[in-house]
Order: C-alpha cells, then sequence, then structure tokens
C-alpha cells in the first residue's frame, strides 16, 4: 500500500464550507473507519487542509479523492498529492510490531 500527502486549498472561507461539513466529515470518518485515511486536519497558514491517506495506488486514491464532498461540491480550488515513504518518528514507532 502506497502513502499519500494530499493537500487542499478552498476557495470559500469556513463558513463557506459549513454546507457540505458534515458530508466532509461523515465522508473522512468512513475513510477512517476502513483504514485509508490516517491523518487529516486544516492547515494554520493558508486556507486548506492536509490529509495523509494509504491507498493501493495512485488511481484508486483518485477515485477516494473524486468522491470527497467538498471537490464534488467545487469548493477545493487546488489539490496537491504527493506520494510519501514515511520512515522515520514517532508515528511509525508506534505501528512497528514490538521486539519480544
Amino acid at each position: 500500500m502506497a502513502k499519500f500527502v494530499v493537500e487542499f486549498e478552498y476557495n470559500v472561507d469556513r463558513a463557506g464550507r459549513e454546507p457540505l461539513h458534515r458530508a466532509h466529515t461523515d465522508y473522512l470518518r468512513s475513510l477512517t473507519d476502513s483504514g485509508v485515511l490516517l491523518l487529516a486536519g486544516p492547515l494554520q497558514d493558508i486556507n486548506g487542509g492536509l490529509l495523509m491517506y494509504e491507498a493501493e495506488d495512485r488511481e484508486h486514491l483518485e477515485k477516494i479523492l473524486a468522491a470527497e464532498p467538498y471537490i464534488q461540491g467545487g469548493i477545493v480550488c487546488h489539490v496537491r498529492v504527493r506520494q510519501w515513504a514515511p520512515g522515520k518518528g514517532t508515528l511509525i514507532a508506534v505501528r512497528e510490531p514490538s521486539a519480544a
């Protein structure tokens, strides 16, 4: 499975996202429950969000993103996708099996 870091930039403020916010959070929750969404949250320096996904490949990720309510609703003006291979840090240490 590949990991991807995705940055959304919005063309509306928080109030403008409100009509789609519930659908967005429900969608993210379903992706979290299925193990696809690893992390997500708003960016503090721009009007956007950062999300980390685990998907079979880029094509599968594109299908996931196409179903995102914020994207379907036209309030995401820019999407940046990068495949990522994390190898260090506390989140990696937590996911590694402990030595017995």
